[in-house]
């Protein structure tokens, strides 16, 4: 009885201790919150401020523009500062004297051969054949009558009226008026041919010139100038120089039958003006540039190439099939050889040593260090080393390229 009135005091002294401090344990609760939350603050800061150490201590991106190694086709060209020349200019001449009467053509037309371009004043070559044909006539009939008289001696002579010698002499006679005969008719035909030189044509088909000689002007045959120049342009060639090293691999082309393809481009190699083939090569080598020159033909129908005209002439000499090409600036030279810096799948570049081939229009090809669809350094790499992040570019701006 007493245990039970003892635990029945106890109890509502206890419960009257809990509610009098009940306020206690929100307050636990909230320091315990603020500490937590004191922790967790300081903590971020920190992984803040060793992250922003870490990114202080690593170097910046650096921007590159990269493209990818591609394998195709890659054609060697051999290039050579080349004049256009025609197949044929020839300067029209006069072949009588005298006065130039007419001159029919237009200065820059294009002329046929055997288009009448001038006449000559005919009238001084008309009388010439009247006088050889009237000279004609005379020795004519005189040999005529020497004939007769030579049938007569000859019957005279077979009844021995006559002397040998008068027979004979009859006989040189008749000969001398047929050779008489003959330089008559010389003389009327060189008139006849004169009187075809008055007209003056065309010998070949082509663009006629700049007027040499007016109308009313006394030519002749002996002048220099001539009276106008006429030059082909369909075909045109083009004359080009090559270095000796480079003939080998055109005669191999020449003897093989095969037609070489060649290009004239301006002088800035910019514009590619006319398409022809390998005509021929000289029979000899420049010793003073070791050079040797070549002719190229081209059709020229739209009158690209002009006589005298300076081009670049680009003569392919073989196709590499499936080669590895990238651009040529992403060639790097050092003291070890040639190289390229290849950009990893990290973003990282490193020191790639390769073996190059031919460069022809901003390409090279590589032999050897390269594999189809790396990534190599084209802009930029002069601040590169081994290991250096880099930030691609496209060379606009823009976004990467993903391919070459």
């Amino acid at each position: 009885m007493e245990e039970r009135e003892k635990n029945a005091v106890a109890k509502p002294a206890t419960r009257s201790i809990f509610f009098r401090h009940w306020w206690v344990i929100p307050l636990v609760v909230c320091v315990l919150a603020v500490g937590t939350y004191a922790v967790l603050v300081n903590t971020g800061k920190t992984q803040l401020r060793n992250a922003a150490k870490e990114r202080k201590a690593l170097p910046p991106a650096i921007p590159v523009v990269a493209v990818q190694a591609k394998k195709t086709d890659f054609n060697v060209y051999i290039t050579g500062l080349g004049s256009v020349t025609p197949l044929n200019t020839v300067t029209v001449r006069t072949r009588v004297d005298g006065q130039l009467m007419e001159v029919l053509y237009r200065e820059g037309q294009i002329v046929s051969r055997g288009d009448l371009l001038a006449r000559i004043d005919p009238r001084p070559f008309e009388v010439q054949l009247t006088q050889a044909e009237g000279q004609m006539a005379r020795d004519a009939a005189q040999l005529q009558n020497a004939r007769i008289d030579l049938e007569r001696f000859r019957t005279l002579w077979a009844q021995d009226s006559v002397a040998k010698q008068q027979l004979d002499t009859q006989e040189a006679l008749v000969r001398q008026l047929e050779g008489t005969i003959k330089n008559d008719q010389g003389q009327i035909d060189s008139a006849k041919l004169n009187l075809v030189y008055c007209d003056i044509t065309a010998p070949i088909s082509g663009r006629v010139g700049l007027r040499l000689v007016d109308p009313g002007n006394i030519v002749h045959a002996t002048d220099t100038n001539g009276l106008v120049v006429i030059t082909q342009l369909q075909p045109m060639t083009v004359i080009f120089p090559i270095p000796e090293d480079s003939l080998a691999q055109v005669l191999a082309g020449l003897k093989s039958g095969q037609h070489q393809p060649v290009e004239a481009y301006d002088r800035e190699m910019r514009q590619r003006l006319a398409m022809g083939t390998l005509l021929t090569i000289d029979n000899q080598i420049d010793p003073t540039t070791g050079t040797v020159r070549l002719r190229a033909v081209f059709p020229n129908e739209k009158n690209e190439l002009f006589p005298s005209q300076f081009v670049n002439a680009r003569l392919l000499v073989d196709t590499r099939r499936g080669v590895i090409v990238i651009p040529a600036p992403a060639i790097q030279r050092g003291p070890q050889g040639t190289f390229v810096y290849v950009v990893r799948p990290d973003r990282t570049t490193t020191v790639r040593p390769v073996t190059v081939g031919e460069i022809q229009e901003g390409e090279a090809s590589i032999k050897t260090g390269l594999s189809p669809g790396e990534l190599v350094v084209v802009d930029g790499a002069e601040r590169l080393r081994e290991g250096v992040r880099v930030e691609l570019k496209a060379p606009g701006g823009g976004p990467p390229p993903k391919a070459y």
